[in-house]
């Protein structure tokens, strides 16, 4: 299959490249970023996917089977400046709009990269894959849902697919920050009201490829399993693996403070309908911090 990849630069999008190669597929990348920026090996094509023209032209004229959508603006704090609103709306919302419009000219298959936070994040219930109860408490979740629903619109032959938590080797995640502040301090305070599942970008890599060379369509959520569990449980394992002695004191979100966008307290995605199709679940998320923190040098692999 050829295939076109956006936001190769980011956490995801590189994993979703070297699957691909790994797999055969004759892979372009594409990014905002100059190609001296980017570290794939890979096709690659610069792109400013808010530029309709640009985008038909990178994703009709070459002609691809499928396009996997990763790039987003993901700062979400930083979505709640004034200045940064319409450019957050360009990227997720109008942005994905085009690609959409680009695949359906195509006739081409479509993978976007959706979160929970299309979602009020209230109650205990973990969030259904065909749930349709949207109510973004933020500008980023509001950008993501104005994606899903410019993708639904537009296509037929799709997939939507709701992630959490991300963590992956090329890029920032919560991973690389507990493990910068745990150097710096002996105590840190991390709320344990949030609570979610891990998702690493390597694991979901595999399962986007999955459903890439299949014709499961529709609405999936996707994170590692190994159980729900808060930002502190998660920084407490990271603590752990890595052997660090900083003490982790729970608190509250509203104790925690400091937050510019409001932050959904469940996180909880149920992931019943990978299984129902025919796709394997993600291994353990503790299973998956153990290899990413292997990956980054922090832990020896164990060859016995």
């Amino acid at each position: 299959m050829k295939i076109f990849v956006t936001g190769v630069g980011g956490q995801l999008g590189y994993d979703v490249m070297n699957e691909l190669a790994k797999r055969g597929h004759q892979c372009v990348g594409s990014d905002i970023l100059p190609k001296k920026e980017i570290s794939l090996p890979y096709q690659y094509l610069q792109l400013d996917i808010t530029n309709k023209q640009a985008v038909d032209k990178a994703i009709i004229d070459i002609g691809f089977d499928a396009v996997v959508h990763c790039a987003a603006w993901t700062a979400v704090d930083a979505a709640e400046e004034a200045e940064n609103k319409a450019k957050v709306f360009a990227i997720n919302a109008d942005g994905t709009k085009y690609i959409a419009e680009a695949c359906k000219k195509a006739d081409c298959k479509m993978i976007y990269i959706s979160t929970d936070y299309v979602f009020n994040g209230q109650g205990i219930e973990p969030w259904q894959a065909d749930c349709k109860d949207y109510a973004p408490l933020n500008v980023y979740g509001k950008s993501k849902l104005q994606g899903e629903l410019a993708v639904a619109e537009n296509l037929e032959k799709y997939f939507i697919v709701r992630i959490a938590w991300v963590f992956g080797t090329n890029g920032n995640n919560f991973i690389k920050t507990m493990l910068n502040v745990g150097k710096k301090f002996d105590t840190l305070r991390i709320v344990n009201d949030q609570i979610g599942t891990p998702t690493y970008t390597l694991d979901l890599a595999r399962l986007l490829v999955d459903m890439v060379e299949s014709d499961k369509y529709g609405y999936y959520h996707a994170t590692n399993e190994g159980g729900y569990i808060s930002w502190y449980d998660f920084a407490c394992e990271i603590f752990k693996q890595a052997e660090y002695n900083t003490k982790v004191i729970p608190v509250t979100t509203a104790e925690y403070g400091l937050s510019k966008a409001k932050r959904p307290f469940n996180s909880r995605l149920d992931k019943r309908k990978l299984l129902e199709n025919g796709f394997e679940l993600l291994p353990l998320w503790q299973d998956a911090l153990k290899r990413y923190m292997i990956e980054i040098g922090l832990q020896k692999e164990n060859l016995s």
